[in-house]
């Protein structure tokens, strides 16, 4: 993550590229109010972009990472939202959460650049936390049947696996299996190769 001006914001270019097009999703399957958890919410900037788009859900970012938190909280400072707030340190594998309940969670690039125990915790957490019908949502690459979408994606697994081998690119259908207490999600393709799962809890 590179710094922006002197402060402590930091930027990831993918954000740019990304932010439009997740936020277009998100308004089809976020609730019209309510509280939305991000979870590795990483820069902050999505945070940021989204309660600024839409001003009547509360954005509550996230992230393991004191890094990350120091940047997101950099960048709720410098935004001045009402209905963004200060990033919690939340870890997914914890047994409990530093949060009680949320309308929707939402979550970008985390689990395969996390080990499977993360993603275990992620589902496990967001059964405890959601409402009936309540969304998690995940956005990121994901390997279908078995296989890798396309040779970009197999060339970033094999990237990843070789920086950590617990991360890399997953396996949709072993996601959807872990999922207990969500419905089968939706799934739609979206840009660079990546696809928006949207769970919905039982």
């Amino acid at each position: 993550m590179a710094k922006l001006r002197q402060d402590a914001r930091c930027h990831a270019p993918a954000t740019m590229r990304n932010r439009d097009a997740i936020l277009a999703a998100l308004r089809r399957h976020l609730p019209q109010e309510g509280l939305v958890l991000e979870i590795a919410s990483g820069t902050g900037e999505h945070a940021v972009h989204f309660a600024a788009s839409m001003p009547a859900l509360f954005f509550q970012p996230s992230d393991r990472d004191e890094r990350a938190r120091t940047s997101i909280n950099a960048w709720v400072r410098a935004a001045r939202l009402p209905n963004l707030r200060p990033a919690l340190a939340l870890d997914t594998t914890a047994e409990t959460w530093p949060i009680d309940a949320a309308d929707a969670i939402f979550v970008a690039n985390m689990i395969h650049i996390a080990p499977w125990a993360a993603t275990l915790g992620l589902l496990a957490g967001a059964a405890r936390l959601l409402p009936p019908d309540g969304p998690l949502i995940l956005y990121g690459p994901f390997r279908r049947g078995g296989k890798h979408t396309t040779p970009s994606n197999a060339a970033f697994d094999a990237d990843l696996r070789a920086h950590d081998p617990e991360w890399g690119v997953r396996d949709l259908e072993a996601v959807i299996e872990a999922a207990e207490g969500f419905t089968v999600p939706l799934v739609e393709p979206m840009p660079a190769n990546n696809f928006l799962l949207v769970f919905r809890r039982r």
